[in-house]
């Protein structure tokens, strides 16, 4: 495997984020550098692992398989319930096939079956074991106390707020820094119905998405640690507390139980998901015609895209993109701060290979791949002012330095991959 220019290049995506993080930290004179160095090099022992060996190649490949397999489950019950309008049989003859994907038929059903899917899981106890699993390493390797370290494993499989619940009755007792790092890992990985949902956007333009979509998610979570711990420094007098399960809301009764309240909540989560893309898209619209009413910069009109991917583009660069595609890689960074991640994930479908080549669309995945942007912010205060309604006040104070946190952690991730050599990912 060689090393080339653009792997050098990506350290400075590295020097970049913690940077910026170390500029707004509350304690500049307590640099985590154990963790610094252990989180990072938990992420690429992670990457080498996953993408290295044989068995794991098989196992990823195994995923991305069951991930088709999902989608392809859940193609046949939306086409049961809509026939046509989710890719069944066509009643005329379709002169462009690439307008039969239509989003709220496509990606959102599949968010109900993970959901539902989940939930089953948990009640058979899977995805409470992996979340122990991984708790235990997360405790042991980033020096967290046993509960917020669960409450970080839990948050990789179930969401941003999700993963708090099962610790609900420690959150009043958390410190400072292990509140803002909860918020801040939640902005920086995605819940398990949401992957999915991404690789199914990806699976054309992107070979092998699902596995690059669960790895980003996995390895984000030690970056979020690491920033959150930067920019808020951890307790002194932090003592380590037992591990336990907190997790009333989320038991249930039986697997019949388990998978109709898991369509519930994958309902809301739809829901929810399709409400703001149509407000976020509308408002987008609106202030992209206003910039069109300005006169055109460099012989182009000016829109929210493009002016983002002006002041993204350095950051893009130091990831190890080369310059001539920074421009578009930093619009989409900040269309999935602004807007949403799934804006930036259909428009990463959307872009050529003119415009990004393979190993950029790569970093991009995984830079993309985190809950980090404005509306979050509002999920994060709404979920937690109800899980400790005591602690809203500190929380407004903390989310959007907790956004920031998210977002620089997916980017310290692309630039981790971008330092990686191509042959690793068969490129």
């Amino acid at each position: 495997m060689n090393f080339r220019p653009e792997n050098v290049q990506s350290l400075a995506g590295l020097a970049l984020t913690l940077a910026l993080c170390w500029i707004v930290s509350e304690n500049r004179k307590r640099f985590p550098w154990k963790l610094a160095i252990g989180a990072i090099l938990i992420q690429v022992g992670l990457v080498l692992l996953l993408f290295g060996l044989p068995q794991a190649q098989q196992l990823l490949r195994g995923v991305n398989g069951a991930v088709e397999g999902l989608g392809a489950s859940t193609r046949a019950g939306t086409q049961f319930v809509f026939g046509f309008l989710a890719g069944g049989a066509q009643p005329y003859d379709v002169s462009n096939p690439g307008a039969g994907f239509i989003f709220a038929f496509q990606v959102m059903p599949v968010i109900l079956v993970v959901c539902a899917l989940s939930a089953l899981l948990w009640h058979w106890k899977i995805l409470k074991w992996l979340a122990q699993g991984f708790g235990f390493i997360f405790q042991r390797t980033l020096g967290l106390r046993g509960p917020p370290a669960l409450a970080t494993a839990a948050t990789i499989f179930m969401g941003q707020v999700e993963g708090p619940i099962f610790i609900r009755a420690y959150l009043d007792r958390l410190t400072r820094s292990e509140l803002f790092m909860l918020i801040a890992v939640g902005m920086a990985c995605v819940s398990g119905s949401t992957m999915v949902a991404y690789a199914t956007i990806l699976h054309d333009v992107l070979p092998n998405a699902a596995a690059h979509v669960l790895t980003a998610s996995l390895i984000s979570a030690p970056a979020g640690v690491l920033l959150a711990r930067v920019i808020v420094p951890p307790d002194l007098m932090e003592r380590s507390a037992e591990l336990d399960l907190a997790g009333e809301d989320k038991t249930y009764g039986s697997a019949i139980d388990a998978v109709m309240k898991g369509t519930s909540d994958g309902l809301q989560i739809a829901l929810n998901v399709g409400a703001t893309l149509i407000v976020f898209v509308a408002l987008a619209t609106m202030a992209d015609k206003i910039l069109g009413a300005l006169p055109p910069v460099g012989g182009a009109p000016m829109s929210i895209t493009r002016g983002l991917g002006v002041i993204f583009a350095p950051l893009a660069w130091s990831m190890g993109i080369p310059w001539r595609e920074a421009g578009t890689a930093g619009g989409l960074l900040g269309v999935k701060l602004i807007l949403t991640e799934f804006m930036a994930f259909i428009q990463l479908s959307k872009v050529g290979p003119d415009l990004l080549d393979e190993r950029t669309r790569m970093i991009m995945t995984y830079a993309l791949c985190g809950f980090a942007n404005i509306g979050s912010v509002g999920m994060n205060v709404a979920g937690f002012s109800i899980l400790v309604p005591q602690r809203r006040a500190e929380i407004l104070g903390l989310v959007w330095k907790a956004m920031m946190a998210g977002f620089l952690a997916t980017c310290l991730t692309g630039s981790l991959i971008g330092l990686m050599p191509r042959a690793l990912f068969g490129l």
